[in-house]
């Protein structure tokens, strides 16, 4: 993937999140509805037998068939551009469900500008699937927009959803799930602002094939009678068709146990699964590069790895000169994902965006996914309205043309805060400046580290416990190393200094150990030494 070509993705997805969030409902009194025979002369789809098994059954065959594109709309819908697009408001009243004992409603978003293709929604009852209809009675068209728009028009589809349930109050509807744009999703736990998204795969990110961008092309709605909602999906694209069902409960933590089934018609390079997408401008270790009054700027500030040995892995995110890929081999892992972990609104002092809200997110492989890799991709960025961080899972195996591949796994969307009970410390804080002696001259060639640890059994210690640094270094030379505990916290403090050619890439790894055991999660950076 081309710098270029990776901009361009990530600012359409960060632009139709914004349209999205910009549509707000609108309360407004209902008007006729036009039927679709009316407007088409043709009636509406008639009720189907929908299983999962059946949905399955239906993406293999579509494997054998060539990938069809739907042609680009005609009339207003061909022509509505961003401007256009952010005047149009879905109507509150024609929320589907709200005359219901429903947890949930749903909203639609409107086809047009980033979104040519229809998405159709269907409700599931029983083993039933019957359409929704949308039309433009479901929207409120501001300004002038208003007289451009055919009055009671079925619409061909939507661009996608969102639920919304009563998250943080039983007295308000809260925006609990949104899924718009390719395969693109995302969720909140309790009191949380959106931040990151995930996406149903990533095909070719970062490689030197050109990334594809799959879609979920329609949706099963089946409202339970408890708690939760199941969406299933149709995932379709030049390489890859696919089965998803989403089981969703909002909570503290809103949980989702997603499977999917998918299908290639081609070869893949490199396959992702469960891919996460965030943002990181910047944060401490790299403040100095953005003249800002806020600290921080970053929707996830760490990757963190929890190994199926029990280690855990905290790898600082980082907004670097030139496109970064990094690969932590696993087998097994019992969860990976991208964490806000510092939730102190001191650290970013900004009353707009609420970083320290953004919530985390988890993956939890459900079933053995055996030996491959969890990625992170970093890529270059000068605003905070790029989505610059990737993470995903990528099994061992390659994948080829007629493969079948299923995997299950389980999304924690909330604050994912740390166990305060468990006894390794934490990765608090990362912080970075120019090599040597701090407040002299710098020192060509070297970079100093400054890792703070947190809690667990090693913050309990004394000063002059037996504790020492343990530091790998590839690609580069230690230079020297400190470690004391900062008086009056449970905060240990590791120094680092390294020193490396000009353009090398230097991986570094730490932790603490001590009295026969590993005191502290293991802090992993990246580190180019550019001039």
């Amino acid at each position: 993937m081309s710098k270029i070509a990776s901009q361009d993705a990530r600012v359409s997805r960060r632009a139709l999140l914004a349209a999205a969030a910009a549509l707000a409902p609108v309360a407004v009194i209902g008007l006729p509805v036009r039927s679709f025979a009316q407007e088409t002369g043709t009636a509406p789809a008639a009720p189907q037998k929908f299983t999962y098994d059946l949905l399955t059954d239906e993406m293999r065959q579509l494997a054998t068939q060539p990938h069809v594109t739907a042609p680009p709309p005609e009339g207003f819908l061909g022509e509505l551009n961003y401007d256009d697009y952010r005047l149009i408001r879905f109507r509150d009243d024609r929320s589907r469900w709200a005359d219901t004992d429903s947890r949930f409603r749903l909203a639609a978003f409107h086809m047009g500008w980033l979104f040519p293709e229809p998405v159709r929604i269907y409700e599931v009852a029983g083993d039933t699937a019957t359409e929704m209809q949308f039309s433009t009675d479901d929207f409120e068209y501001l300004n002038d927009l208003a007289k451009r728009v055919p009055e009671h028009a079925q619409l061909p589809g939507v661009a996608g959803f969102r639920l919304n349930a009563t998250l943080n109050r039983p007295d308000k509807w809260d925006e609990l799930a949104a899924f718009v744009g390719a395969s693109y999703f995302r969720a909140l736990g309790r009191n949380s602002a959106y931040g990151l998204s995930a996406r149903g795969i990533a095909l070719n990110t970062g490689t030197s094939t050109p990334e594809e961008f799959p879609r979920f092309s329609r949706f099963y709605m089946e409202r339970g009678a408890g708690e939760t909602i199941t969406v299933y999906a149709t995932l379709e694209g030049p390489s890859v068709t696919g089965a998803y069902r989403f089981t969703i409960t909002p909570g503290t933590q809103t949980v989702m146990d997603v499977s999917c089934r998918l299908f290639f018609r081609q070869d893949v390079a490199e396959l992702g699964i469960a891919p996460l997408t965030s943002m990181f401008l910047f944060s401490e270790k790299n403040r100095a590069d953005f003249d800002d009054y806020r600290p921080n700027v970053h929707d996830s500030d760490g990757l963190r790895i929890a190994r199926s040995d029990g280690d855990v892995l905290w790898r600082p995110l980082n907004n670097p000169k030139q496109l970064t890929g990094s690969y932590f081999a696993e087998t097994a892992p019992r969860r990976f994902g991208l964490h806000q972990r510092d939730r102190d609104f001191d650290s970013y002092q900004d009353t707009g965006a609420r970083y320290e809200r953004r919530p985390s997110l988890d993956v939890e492989p459900l079933g053995d996914w055996g030996v491959g890799n969890v990625r992170l991709v970093e890529i270059p960025s000068e605003l905070e309205a790029n989505d610059n961080i990737v993470a995903y899972w990528v099994p061992e195996a390659p994948v080829k043309a007629g493969d079948a591949r299923e995997f299950a796994y389980r999304l924690h969307w909330g604050d994912l805060p740390d166990d305060p009970t468990d006894p390794l410390a934490i990765v608090h804080e990362t912080r970075a400046g120019h090599g040597g002696v701090s407040g002299v001259q710098a020192q060509q060639g070297t970079r100093k580290f400054v890792v703070d640890y947190k809690g667990g059994m090693l913050g309990e210690l004394e000063p002059e416990a037996a504790v020492a640094p343990v530091v790998t270094i590839a690609n580069g030379e230690l230079v020297g190393t400190t470690l004391e505990r900062i008086a009056g916290t449970d905060i240990w403090r590791l120094v680092i200094d390294v020193s490396a050619a000009d353009g090398a890439v230097v991986e570094l790894g730490a932790h603490i150990a001590g009295y026969d055991r590993k005191l502290t999660e293991t802090w992993l950076y990246q580190w180019i030494n550019t001039k």
